[in-house]
């Protein structure tokens, strides 16, 4: 996947977070094949196993669930994310989440049987691995505090302020239910910053 010495963002990811060498990325990117969705299209849905971790290249893919009469987003990736129901991937038990694209997207995606073989051709894999978990989950204890000890504007203006791109791309009730809020309390969120 090195392109005429340019780095994809899956190999620019790997290399920043990582700190593997160029050996090492040339042999990681070369278990990961190319995989268009076109809008609309699964990558994966509720009740099926998750053999695959996509990475997204570009355009926009959502995570979410469907409980009793309501979707609740969880995350939408973007460029530079991963996409996988984690669960299903590492304990090969039904996936919970649907994973969706909202826009035609580009993703570098591994299967579980490849994923597994990187272990045995880049040596220090399991340690790298532990420190991308460590960071997964020091990423998630962000988003558990942000929702327990931020206000519904501090969580809109943190989203905003960081990809405000995502407003003009993304159904509002969906980036509301990422943000745990009704799509009315977001409105209202976004009339008021507009009036300041």
């Amino acid at each position: 996947m090195l392109i005429f010495g340019r780095m994809t963002a899956l190999e620019t990811y790997l290399k920043t977070y990582f700190g593997v060498t160029t050996d090492e990325l040339k042999l990681i990117s070369s278990f990961f094949k190319t995989v268009a969705l076109t809008k609309g299209e699964f990558f994966l849905k509720a009740g099926r196993l998750s053999d695959r971790l996509g990475f997204v290249q570009s355009g926009i893919l959502r995570e979410y669930v469907v409980q009793e009469d309501k979707e609740v987003t969880k995350w939408i990736s973007t460029q530079g994310y991963f996409a996988v129901d984690l669960a299903s991937f590492v304990f090969n038990q039904p996936a919970r989440w649907n994973i969706q694209a909202l826009s035609d997207c580009e993703l570098s995606v591994i299967c579980s049987d490849d994923y597994k073989k990187i272990n045995q051709v880049v040596a220090n894999w399991t340690e790298l691995e532990k420190l991308f978990i460590a960071s997964c989950f020091t990423v998630l204890e962000e988003r558990i505090l942000t929702h327990l000890s931020k206000t519904a504007e501090e969580r809109y203006r943190q989203l905003f302020d960081y990809n405000r791109e995502l407003f003009n791309l993304v159904p509002l009730q969906y980036l509301a239910s990422m943000l745990g809020m009704t799509p009315e309390t977001l409105s209202r969120l976004r009339k008021k910053s507009i009036v300041k």
